[in-house]
C-alpha cells in the first residue's frame, strides 16, 4: 500500500476514534428534542421582551386615558385597553419582567437553601437527617398555595413577600431531591477514598458531592420556575402578590375578571402570556431531564 493511502487510512481511524465529551453528548440529546427546542425558544422570547420592554412598549404602563377605556385590539392598541384606558400590550410586556423576576429569584433562593439542607441530611444522616426530613414532611403536608397564602398573610401583601413565600414552599422539593442523590453519591468509591485520605467533609461536599448532584438541581430548577410563575400569578390574583399599579399578569387577570363578557381581551392576553411562559419552561425542563438523565426518560 502506498504512503498516501496509509496516511489517509490513519486519518480516518483518528476521526473515528474522536471522543465525545459527556457535555457534548448531553447537548446533542437536548438539541435532538424538538419540543425542548420549542420550549427554549419560548423562554428566550419572554426573556427578550422582558429586557427590551421599554424599547418595544408603545405607551407607559400607567398612562390612563378614560376616553379610551376597554377598547378592542387595534393598530393603535395591539392588545386593546383596560378599564382605565391603559395599553394592555405595554403592561403585558412589563409584566414579563415581574413574573420572570419572581420566578428566577424565588427558585434561586429555594434551590440554595434546599440544596444545603438536602446535602447535610443526605451526607451526615442520623439525627440531622431525621430533623431536616421531618421539617420537609411538615411543609409538604400543606398544599403549597395554602402555605404561600399563610406566609404572605403573616408578612403582608407585597411582591417581595410573595417571592419569599414562593421560595419557602419550594425548599422541600429541592431538599428531598438532593438528599436522595447524595445518599447514592456518598457510597461511591471515590468518596470513600477521599475520606480515607483524610479529606475534610467541607471539601468532599463542595468538590465531589455537589458537582455530581447538579443534574437534578438544574432540571428541578427549570421546572420550578414554571410553578413559581403560576404561584406568583395566583397570589397576585388573590390580591396577596403584586399591588397596583404593578402590571403583574395575575393582578391584571384579577382586575379584569368583571369584564370577561364585555371586554374578554383584558383577560385573554395576560392569561396567554402566563400559559406560554409556563409551557416554555416545562418543555425546556423535560428536555433537560431527558438529556441529563437518559435512563429516567421513560
Amino acid at each position: 500500500m502506498s504512503l498516501p493511502a496509509l496516511q489517509e487510512e490513519k486519518t480516518v481511524i483518528i476521526k473515528q476514534e474522536k471522543v465525545i465529551t459527556p457535555f457534548q453528548q448531553k447537548l446533542r440529546l437536548f438539541l435532538q428534542n424538538k419540543l425542548a427546542i420549542a420550549g427554549s425558544v419560548l423562554v428566550l422570547f419572554f426573556v427578550f421582551i422582558a429586557i427590551a420592554a421599554p424599547l418595544i412598549a408603545s405607551q407607559g404602563i400607567d398612562e390612563q386615558e378614560l376616553s379610551k377605556r376597554l377598547l378592542p385590539p387595534s393598530s393603535e392598541h395591539w392588545f386593546g385597553t383596560d378599564d382605565f384606558g391603559r395599553d394592555i400590550f405595554s403592561r403585558v410586556l412589563f409584566g414579563a419582567r415581574i413574573s420572570l423576576w419572581v420566578g428566577f429569584f424565588s427558585v434561586l433562593g429555594s434551590a440554595l437553601i434546599g440544596t444545603l439542607l438536602g446535602i447535610l441530611a443526605g451526607y451526615y444522616g442520623r439525627v440531622i437527617d431525621s430533623i431536616i426530613s421531618r421539617l420537609f414532611d411538615i411543609m409538604l403536608a400543606f398544599p403549597s398555595i395554602l402555605l404561600a397564602i399563610a406566609i404572605v398573610a403573616i408578612l403582608g401583601p407585597s411582591l417581595q413577600n410573595a417571592l419569599i413565600a414562593i421560595a419557602v414552599i419550594n425548599i422541600p422539593n429541592f431538599g428531598r431531591l438532593i438528599r436522595a442523590k447524595v445518599l447514592s453519591v456518598k457510597e461511591e468509591e471515590y468518596i470513600m477514598a477521599a475520606k480515607a485520605l483524610g479529606t475534610s467533609d467541607t471539601r468532599i461536599l463542595l468538590v465531589h458531592v455537589l458537582p455530581n448532584s447538579l443534574s437534578p438541581i438544574i432540571v428541578q430548577a427549570s421546572l420550578a420556575i414554571a410553578t413559581a410563575i403560576i404561584e406568583a400569578a395566583a397570589l397576585g390574583f388573590l390580591g396577596l402578590g403584586a399591588q397596583a399599579p404593578n402590571p403583574e399578569w395575575g393582578k391584571m387577570l384579577a382586575d379584569s375578571k368583571q369584564y370577561l363578557v364585555q371586554a374578554p381581551w383584558t383577560l385573554f392576553f395576560p392569561g396567554l402570556a402566563i400559559m406560554l411562559t409556563v409551557l416554555g419552561f416545562n418543555l425546556m425542563g423535560d428536555g433537560l431531564r431527558d438529556a441529563l438523565d437518559p435512563k429516567g426518560k421513560h
